[in-house]
């Protein structure tokens, strides 16, 4: 079940369309309601980091392209030098919690119950019953989908979107939203290229046609490659939001 408002918005005028225009209007209304709320509490949240000083990142992708392993190898090269926290988004289970704590990280679990995305209350929520200490960086991995989680706001410095070599090098194009959104896109799984059709090349030109100025970076959690630099990355991006602070 997705209940991202413009998701929602197709499908309720499939089996409405016969009964007139008023639907529309309607429907249009309550879309913006949800996502206004959503954008006063997300704007609250970026404050707070803000003050703080936190580097917040929203990671989203399709399910299965590795997000958690990326995490894994990410705490991995950081602990020790930043402070990191992770808040995990699921339908079920708090496995991808579990794995992150088993690092000595600080996560949290946010089990969304059928919603295909997170939520600024929610992220709130999270902060809140977590209880996180001060922290460097802080991460929200989002519901594994592509469509819902784009929409939502969460107070986030940035969205980066992964994209996994075996998914297949159309999706930017098939999926604009989030590729045209996120300042960031991390190609995972990049020790897997010799093994499937993946034309790189072709998704730079995509990304760069949705989302000029964006960057994209190659990592495999597997080897490691390409990971110092994803750090590097977070490491000059949270320097430079402190320095805009003071």
């Amino acid at each position: 079940m997705c209940d991202d408002p413009s998701h929602s918005h197709v499908h309720a005028h499939g089996p409405f369309r016969n009964l007139g225009h008023e639907h529309g209007p309607l429907q249009v209304q309550v879309e913006r309601r949800v996502l206004e709320s959503n954008d006063v509490e997300a704007q609250h949240l970026r404050e707070d980091f803000a003050e703080d000083g936190t580097l917040v990142v929203n990671l989203i992708s399709s399910p299965g392209s590795g997000k958690t392993t990326l995490l894994e190898a990410t705490v991995a090269e950081l602990k020790g030098t930043l402070s990191v926290g992770v808040i995990e988004g699921d339908v079920a289970t708090e496995r991808d919690a579990d794995r992150i704590r088993a690092l000595g990280v600080p996560a949290f679990q946010v089990v969304t119950g059928g919603a295909c995305h997170l939520d600024a209350r929610q992220v709130n929520k999270a902060l809140r019953k977590g209880k996180f200490p001060d922290l460097d960086v802080l991460f929200i991995e989002n519901v594994g989908n592509l469509v819902c989680p784009t929409s939502y706001d969460l107070g986030e410095d940035f969205k980066a979107a992964l994209l996994s070599v075996t998914e297949g090098d159309d999706k930017p194009f098939k999926y604009p939203g989030i590729f045209s959104a996120a300042q960031v896109t991390l190609i995972t799984k990049t020790d897997l290229m010799p093994h499937v059709s993946f034309d790189l090349e072709a998704v730079k030109g995509q990304i760069k046609t949705l989302r000029p100025g964006g960057e994209v970076l190659m990592a495999s959690a597997q080897t490691g490659t390409g990971v110092d630099a994803w750090c590097g990355l977070l490491a000059a991006r949270l320097a430079s939001k402190r320095a805009r602070r003071t």
